[in-house]
């Protein structure tokens, strides 16, 4: 079950359309839905979680915890909103865009993908931009 939460005055207004596609990525990378929650918030929020969990005092946009078994995912992904907006700037991109990307790149950390290294985070960009061309 997929849920979205809210730390932040932001809320989505498509949550059902996000959630299908979604489930409709892990299903087709071979994995099956667990309990995967969203939380959206802000820098500050995100930016305490990175300190006190990660060791990292520096914003970001995302930090998932996952807690799969197996192809059976489950896990918790917060979102900065603070961060998306500011990142969509920068990358002349639309908030929407950006954060459909930040949402799906969560999930397929729990799918196996990693970005630590170049080659990594160029085979999880293809995967974000494939499957961010399957949204309807």
């Amino acid at each position: 079950m997929i849920s979205f939460n809210y730390e932040t005055n932001f809320e989505l207004d498509n949550e059902r359309q996000l959630s299908n596609w979604i489930t409709n990525t892990i299903l087709n990378e071979n994995c099956k839905e667990g309990e995967i929650n969203y939380i959206f918030c802000s820098d500050d929020y995100l930016h305490q979680l990175n300190v006190e969990y990660l060791d990292h005092d520096t914003l970001t946009d995302i930090i998932s915890f996952d807690y799969s078994v197996g192809k059976e995912l489950h896990g918790d992904i917060y979102i900065s909103v603070d961060r998306v907006r500011e990142n969509a700037l920068d990358f002349s991109t639309d908030f929407n865009e950006e954060l459909s990307r930040v949402i799906i790149h969560g999930v397929l950390h729990f799918c196996g993908y990693k970005d630590k290294s170049k080659t990594e985070a160029t085979e999880m960009r293809n995967k974000e931009d494939h499957y961010l061309s399957k949204r309807s």
